[in-house]
């Protein structure tokens, strides 16, 4: 899918990607970077296209607790059953969220940042872990959301953003 002649990934059966941008294909591109692109492409039509009474969330992503690899092939979130309170990944912030928060900071429209992401890394214990696979023994689902807590903040933090939305229209 191309929007508008913007940076787009494209895939050969021969495994290898490819990108686009305007009428120049890059056999190679830095992934962070071509992220950057995408963002701001995105924040562009916003800017140029979205009504001032519209309320814009954009919600960055959650934390995936896992080694390496898939998505499922070899998460740390088994038997959890606590928030995490110390170690690397309450330290960890991602360079994609610095460039989503440098994006939207860039942009005239104002657009509401639900970043979700710091929240997350705490919650190791709030994933499906090994009980969503079954039959898949050793695999772990750590980068869903499928059990109570997580999900259900981040809908208290939207409800919140709308009544306050709401308070300072009135």
């Amino acid at each position: 899918m191309e929007l508008q002649g913007h940076l787009r990934r494209d895939f050969c059966w021969c495994r290898k990607n490819y990108y686009k941008e305007g009428d120049q294909i890059y056999p190679k591109f830095d992934a962070v970077e071509a992220y950057r692109r995408a963002l701001k492409t995105w924040a562009k039509w916003i800017n140029e296209n979205m009504s001032r009474e519209k309320l814009i969330i954009y919600r960055g992503y959650s934390s995936a607790h896992y080694r390496g690899g898939d998505w499922d092939s070899g998460g740390s979130c088994n038997k959890e059953s606590e928030p995490v309170s110390k170690g690397a990944i309450l330290g960890n912030y991602p360079l994609k969220m610095k460039i989503v928060e440098e994006v939207i900071k860039e942009m005239q429209f104002p657009v509401v940042l639900l970043n979700v992401t710091q929240s997350t890394n705490f919650r190791k214990d709030g994933h499906p872990s090994v009980y969503g696979k079954v039959g898949k023994k050793g695999k772990q689902d750590c980068s869903h959301w499928c059990l109570p807590g997580v999900p259900d903040a981040w809908n208290e933090l939207i409800y919140a953003t709308l009544v306050l939305q709401q308070w300072a229209k009135a």
